[in-house]
């Protein structure tokens, strides 16, 4: 018709994707580290420099029955290009206190808001907080599409219970500077079109259920709250 050619039938051929990743996820994280396979595939480096930064042995990585998850460069910084202003993730979130020499807050004029800058670096925060934050993003457990519902599942991580942030940034100020009492996280999958897994009932994975060789690994894309937080 009107010279056109007439459309040709296209047998759909339905095809599911292979999440299995074939690696460790210690592996998974260099490779797409600072020192990435892929040219520009960093998509983990800030993630790697704050492990290191914070002494975490990536055998941790190696270990088996486990879920890790994995912070973006989103999910720590995003930055402006033409600025170079830090704009959102967790070091824009969770900024860091400015002091006096004696270790006093400084207050903007209004003598009410503390004074702060989004982090710059990872060795702006205490090594414990960035210690414990990381700690608080390996899962004890097999957990994923396999057995996840949209009932929250609550499970351990290797965070132990009772650990309270340093005053150097907002982690010290927030939730009265307790990370989660119990060591614990919240996951959940979404009833939605993309049934993303959430995490603390705020930040949803932008990718999820890449199966490593020792466990699963669930990506975020956004600031990781290190507590549970209630939603009424």
């Amino acid at each position: 018709m009107f010279g056109l050619d007439l459309q040709e039938d296209y047998k759909y051929e339905k095809k599911t994707l292979d999440p299995h990743i074939n690696m460790s996820a210690r592996t998974y994280l260099e490779q797409r580290g600072k020192n990435p396979v892929v040219i520009n595939d960093t998509t983990f480096k800030w993630m790697q420099l704050g492990l290191e930064y914070a002494g975490i042995d990536l055998n941790e990585f190696e270990q088996s029955g486990r879920t890790f998850l994995f912070l973006n460069n989103a999910a720590i910084r995003v930055r402006t290009a033409a600025t170079g202003v830090i704009t959102a993730g967790f070091w824009f979130d969770f900024p860091i206190y400015e002091k006096n020499p004696d270790g006093s807050q400084i207050f903007l004029p209004d003598g009410i808001t503390p004074k702060s800058h989004p982090a710059r670096s990872w060795n702006e925060y205490a090594v414990e907080d960035v210690r414990s934050l990381f700690l608080y993003m390996i899962l004890k457990g097999d957990y994923g599409f396999n057995n996840a519902t949209t009932t929250i599942a609550t499970l351990e991580t290797l965070l132990p219970p009772g650990y309270i942030a340093s005053n150097k940034s907002r982690l010290g100020y927030l939730n009265g500077g307790r990370f989660d009492p119990e060591g614990k996280i919240n996951m959940v999958l979404v009833n939605n079109q993309d049934s993303p897994l959430r995490i603390n009932n705020v930040t949803n994975c932008v990718t999820s259920g890449l199966i490593a060789t020792n466990g699963q690994i669930h990506v975020a894309g956004t600031t990781v709250f290190p507590f549970r937080i209630q939603i009424n």
